[in-house]
């Protein structure tokens, strides 16, 4: 069953003062130095990957990141043939189905961005209660700063589907969500319909990646935490990956790679982020290993997962205590910085090229370093042993 137009968007060619179409140069990219000042770049803004309390929404905030960054680089058309500089992360001629992105801040659209700095197609999921905010948005042009890539151009969304990963077929919808009218004027978005749909539009993809999650009980302590809370906490930010996987995987070409989103309270304690959230993560984690062997030996697919550091965001403030983790972070970890998104996407844009060809069942850790530091070094007791760092 194929998505119809009132669930999906098909984007045209643009420059970027446009209203609903989106097209960049497609190019072959290599890393270097870039500078903050050339381009508009989005601060990677979940510090956990939850979502709103609703499922799979993801609302997100940004501010202007103040130090240099490595980006990746696309190089136009009419310089593809020149020798390039580096070690090039080349993705031309990949297409990518990114589960998550609902806005123009967050790890989904970040990772987008480096996807399509690399040369990819970028294909979306999105939850289907944001889908229509997400493509007026695309349309109106809304989005068009955060579009631009390192060389100038915009990065394009060949395609916009509908998804609710929480349910993996028509059948597990139950009637109260059927008639919902969020859900209104869109179809085919439970796993399987996506994965159809995405198969009968492009035959196959290359890149899998899954940035969504939800914990309706967040802010909960898990001995306070009901055993629905606690399920759904799983269903939608762990199991969801595997069903994207299972869905996806007769689509991906061999030599494909998967990733997902993951955070350090699944193994470590992070007081307040609860609700069976922590759980949901150690489970993920425990699922990319075991992944990463299925999916290895039977399609040639890498498995992987980014864990993040703490990031500002609207749906981070469903903890309630996003700005102090985030100081936490800055005054605690080995690199004294605020993480950008950005620094996710370029990750993944490694992870997802030849470059980690033999790189699955990982957990890379893109924190600053936060999770090598087994004390707080601002703690009193520290005091005098005259830890170098900044003021902040």
């Amino acid at each position: 069953m194929a998505a119809t137009a009132a669930s999906s968007l098909q984007i045209a060619v643009a420059r970027p003062c446009i209203s609903s179409s989106h097209r960049l140069v497609k190019a072959g990219p290599a890393f270097r130095g870039a500078n903050s000042k050339s381009v508009s770049w989005t601060k990677l803004t979940s510090a956990c990957n939850i979502a709103s309390l609703e499922p799979f929404q993801r609302s997100f905030t940004s501010s202007p990141v103040k130090f240099n960054k490595v980006g990746t680089k696309a190089m136009s058309e009419s310089g593809e043939n020149k020798p390039v500089s580096g070690l090039p992360i080349d993705l031309k001629g990949k297409r990518a189905f990114i589960a998550g992105v609902a806005d123009d801040n967050g790890y989904g659209w970040a990772i987008a961005k480096s996807l399509a700095t690399a040369g990819a197609e970028i294909l979306v999921g999105t939850w289907v209660p944001a889908l229509n905010i997400f493509e007026t948005s695309l349309r109106r042009g809304k989005f068009d700063e955060s579009r631009v890539l390192p060389d100038g151009s915009l990065m394009e969304i060949t395609k916009v589907y509908p998804l609710d990963a929480v349910f993996d077929n028509p059948e597990d919808v139950p009637e109260d969500i059927k008639t919902n009218k969020r859900y209104a004027g869109s179809s085919n978005w439970t796993v399987l319909e996506v994965a159809e749909s995405v198969k009968q539009d492009f035959g196959s993809i290359d890149i899998l990646v899954h940035s969504l999650a939800n914990g309706p009980e967040v802010s909960k302590p898990l001995l306070e935490t009901s055993r629905n809370g606690y399920l759904a906490a799983l269903s939608a930010s762990s199991y969801s990956y595997v069903s994207l996987l299972k869905h996806f995987l007769p689509l991906m070409n061999p030599g494909g790679s998967s990733i997902s989103l993951t955070y350090i309270a699944s193994e470590r304690i992070v007081p307040g982020y609860g609700g069976g959230m922590s759980s949901a993560k150690a489970a993920l984690e425990s699922d990319t290993r075991v992944l990463a062997f299925e999916a290895g030996r039977k399609h040639k697919i890498r498995v992987n997962t980014i864990s993040a550091g703490p990031l500002r965001s609207r749906a981070a403030k469903a903890i309630g205590f996003i700005d102090t983790m985030i100081e936490y972070s800055m005054a605690n970890a080995p690199l004294q910085k605020e993480l950008s998104a950005d620094e996710v996407g370029n990750t993944a844009a490694f992870l997802a090229s030849p470059l980690a060809s033999a790189i699955t069942g990982a957990i890379i850790y893109v924190d600053n370093g936060l999770n090598a530091m087994g004390v707080g070094v601002d703690s009193p007791i520290f005091k005098d042993l005259n830890i170098p760092g900044n003021k902040h």
